[in-house]
């Protein structure tokens, strides 16, 4: 009877593990069924440009390519292959059709991007997207392709297998590619020199191209895979390009068995992968603040720059948070600035808050506390594959001063949006170390440059000693530990802050230079840095500090020499080191541009807030569709050659500036305050915002204009306690919390300028230099408003005029009046200063 069943035994096993019934139990390996992609309302659809990037990123992986259909792809933190791209031969037409000299159009959506191929016998859809709930390492960035053709035809994707590591971990040579046949398809192995460290590439529905014999001579040779597409079987199929890795860290973790397994596993499960990210996009803002003005562009562009920092954030091994910026890395292992950043994050992080994604906030801030160091001091940047090497030993962790500055002050921020308490207490020991690593490295009791760079990294003549940059932040630190040790009932450290913040701002007197503007920097022996600069700009970001006697500095800021048609420089033109494709000493930076806008609505300077702020909303079209680029040369509107072409903080340029500035909205939600300040243009007569964050609430605002006032409505689904102003003393720590019953629906009526002005926006082409008139300054009198506008050689530009009181006769002098518009003619020679005159 044992006999019997060790035989039975034996039987079963041969039967369970044969090859036949395995193939039978396997799961199908085939191209995929189509299936319908979102038609998110939110889209950009234009003629694809081949010199352009793209980029899809996400969580855990990221497609980086040019517009043309190029690509390479990421697992991250490891870029499996690179220079993709794609061929077609159709039956009984003897030609090779090279599709990316084919890319016809790009389309980009919040939670795929698609690039269409177009010839007269056949069309190609590339459709792209990460899954949000995919597991770590296994196709966390995917690749559909679509086919149709007038005939069977063999598409063929050519690839160069990289197996990089991001930088600066050390790789393992060049990888080899071997081929196994897997049901309808196959699967590229790609081995390094540590058999540890491998990855797949597969695709159902292809077969092999070649691959050169072991027995030939070394040499490195693209992969193929070629797909056999019959217009009969295949019209309606998804032909999945799915990838995998193993073994990062360089130890064991999955067998090839193991790693094939599951990457035949993902491929069944790719609608539902898509739909994860279709579905947290279809809903993303639910929650988050949108805009609806008469400007639908810039309405898009803010929505684009939330979607935009949402696809910055990253997972990874070593924690979460939002990474620097995003750009093929052509020969390199790095991806733009796919990791993360101190300061990128702590700038970015205001226009977070202000849009609501408070969960965000503290996941991007718990990131960069887990890496303070023990004295205080903050991180500058963190590579994805830190963990892999000694990151502590190599200059990078700490490189910069101004990420410690810049913690204190939006955990004040954080703290005001939110209400949010309980993090201050959590934390509140790492913001007091942060403060106190200020104070302990000073020059005349001001933080300085000798633990890091403040903003610039590197400088002509020498790098600076102190910049008005890092002393700006130092006082407004100072301010925000003291707003907060307030909260936490520390009277002795808001008394000796307050001190501290009165120190620094009469020690920032001292940089006006006696043409009235702000040097750029201090050296130790007390002499200047005295070329004009934007980085003054940033002492008006958190509202409560000022620079007196800046009229002169906001007027230049405002006029060509700074202001570009696509941004402000970080140096005038003409000033000694002047270089408009250097880095630091010219070029434009939407950074800047949202830093200069801000700190005009703050000084009371709508007009060149307004269009500075423009300025940085239209790049979100420029190069990289839905994202704003990092840097711009100065002299022609054109991103350099080495710019991210998704940037963090170039995103955040464009809300914080129009939420703060435009609408200008402040909130401290523990004292039951909302500052209101709008600045509408000219030309609007209303705006509306939904999901204003208030602490745990959401506010909808409605503003219109009647006549010589704008009504503001203020409401909420649920009671709020709220007291609205619109003053500047908002930004006094002192004022008193909000005595107001709760209610749901609350009103503001402000009082209008009788007479407005806006400059016409003009849309400018790629390569152009700037062309177009700036208002430098407005001044109004009794019955009166005099323009000083910079106005450009032979060209005629137009204002618009917007009466507010009825009954008012208006009289313009220095220009022309045509019912509602100015028409003001340039000079011959160049940018000329022009004055009018308009009286009523």
């Amino acid at each position: 009877m044992r006999d019997f069943r060790l035989t039975m035994r034996n039987l079963l096993c041969v039967f369970l593990f044969s090859p036949l019934l395995m193939a039978e139990t396997q799961p199908p390996f085939a191209p995929v069924a189509d299936f319908p992609l979102d038609g998110n309302p939110l889209v950009i659809r234009q003629p694809a440009q081949t010199n352009r990037p793209f980029s899809v990123t996400g969580q855990r992986g990221a497609i980086l390519g040019q517009q043309d259909g190029s690509f390479e792809l990421w697992l991250l933190p490891v870029k499996i292959l690179h220079n993709a791209r794609l061929t077609a031969r159709l039956q009984n037409y003897d030609a090779i059709i090279d599709l990316n000299a084919h890319a016809s159009q790009i389309e980009v959506r919040p939670d795929h991007t698609t690039i269409t191929y177009s010839h007269a016998a056949i069309t190609v859809k590339q459709h792209m997207f990460i899954p949000r709930s995919a597991q770590p390492g296994v196709a966390t960035a995917v690749v559909l392709f679509e086919i149709h053709a007038v005939r069977p035809a063999t598409v063929t994707l050519q690839f160069e297998p990289s197996m990089e590591r991001q930088w600066p971990a050390p790789n393992f040579g060049r990888p080899n590619g071997s081929w196994t046949s897997v049901g309808d398809g196959g699967i590229y192995t790609l081995s390094t020199d540590n058999p540890n460290f491998f990855g797949m590439v597969a695709m159902p529905g292809s077969t092999r191209g070649l691959i050169r014999p072991y027995q030939e001579r070394p040499q490195t040779l693209p992969l193929e895979f070629e797909i056999h597409y019959d217009p009969a079987r295949d019209d309606r199929k998804f032909f999945p390009l799915l990838a995998a890795v193993t073994g990062v860290s360089g130890k064991p973790e999955l067998n090839s068995s193991q790693l094939e397994s599951q990457l035949m596993g993902v491929a069944q499960q790719i609608p539902a992968l898509y739909r994860s990210t279709a579905d947290f996009f279809d809903h993303f803002f639910d929650t988050r603040l949108t805009a609806q003005t008469p400007d639908r562009k810039l309405d898009d562009a803010l929505r684009w720059a939330e979607i935009s920092i949402e696809q910055a954030r990253v997972s990874s091994v070593i924690g979460s948070g939002l990474a620097g910026g995003w750009y093929t890395s052509g020969d390199s292992a790095r991806p733009g600035f796919g990791w993360f950043f101190g300061r990128d994050t702590l700038w970015s992080l205001y226009a977070v808050n202000s849009y609501g994604d408070f969960k965000l906030s503290r996941e991007a801030m718990d990131f960069l506390l887990a890496h303070q160091r023990a004295d205080g001091k903050m991180m500058h940047e963190v590579s994805q594959t830190a963990d892999l090497l000694d990151w502590a030993s190599l200059p990078y962790l700490y490189a910069a001063a101004d990420s410690t500055p810049l913690f204190v002050m939006q955990m004040a921020d954080y703290v005001n949006a939110s209400g949010d308490v309980r993090y201050l207490r959590e934390h509140w020991d790492n913001i007091k170390r942060a403060y106190a690593f200020t104070r302990a490295h000073t020059t005349n009791g001001v933080y300085d440059n000798s633990q890091g760079s403040g903003w610039v990294e590197e400088w002509l003549p020498k790098m600076p000693q102190q910049e008005i940059y890092l002393a700006a932040l130092d006082e407004q630190s100072s301010e925000a530990i003291a707003h907060l040790a307030k909260i936490m009932k520390d009277d002795e450290l808001v008394s000796s802050a307050t001190q501290q913040a009165k120190l620094i701002r009469d020690y920032l007197a001292t940089y006006r230079n006696s043409d009235s503007f702000y040097n750029f920097s201090r050296s130790k022996d007390g002499s200047f840095d005295t070329q004009h600069t934007i980085f003054p700009s940033v002492a008006w970001w958190s509202g409560a500090l000022t620079l007196p006697q800046s009229d002169a500095m906001f007027d230049a800021w405002a006029m060509h020499r700074f202001s570009t048609d696509w941004g402000t420089r970080s140096m005038a033109v003409g000033e000694a080191t002047y270089d408009p494709i250097s880095y630091h000493h010219g070029s434009v930076w939407p950074l800047y541009t949202g830093w200069a806008s801000l700190a005009e609505y703050r000084a009371d300077r709508p007009q060149a807030g307004f269009a500075h702020l423009k300025q940085n909303a239209q790049l979100t079209w420029l190069q990289d569709p839905g994202a704003v680029t990092e840097v711009l040369s100065g002299e022609f509107y054109q991103p350099l050659g080495r710019s991210s072409s998704h940037q963090l903080w170039s995103s955040a340029m464009v809300l914080t500036p129009a939420i703060r500035g435009l609408f200008g909205l402040e909130v401290d939600a523990l004292t039951g305050r909302l500052r209101v300040d709008p600045k509408l243009p000219a030309e609007w007569s209303e705006a509306s915002l939904k999901n204003v964050p208030f602490g745990d609430a959401r506010l909808n605002l409605q503003m219109r204009r009647d006549g010589a006032n704008l009504d503001v409505e203020v409401t909420s689904s649920k009671p709020v306690k709220l007291c609205l102003q619109n003053s500047k003393r908002f930004f006094d720590s002192a004022e008193t919390p909000c005595s107001a019953a709760s209610a749901s629906v609350y009103h503001q009526r402000l009082p209008l300028p009788e007479v407005e002005v806006g400059l016409e926006f003009q849309p400018i082409q790629p390569g152009e230099q700037t062309s177009q008139m700036k208002i430098i300054r407005q001044e109004y009198g009794d019955h009166s408003l005099v323009l000083k506008l910079d106005v450009p050689p032979q060209v005629n530009q137009r204002i618009f005029v917007r009466v507010n009181r009825t009954g008012r006769a208006v009289r313009v002098t220095g220009a022309k009046l045509n019912q509602n518009w100015i028409t003001v003619t340039g000079e011959p020679g160049g940018y000329s200063e022009h004055t009018v005159q308009i009286t009523w």
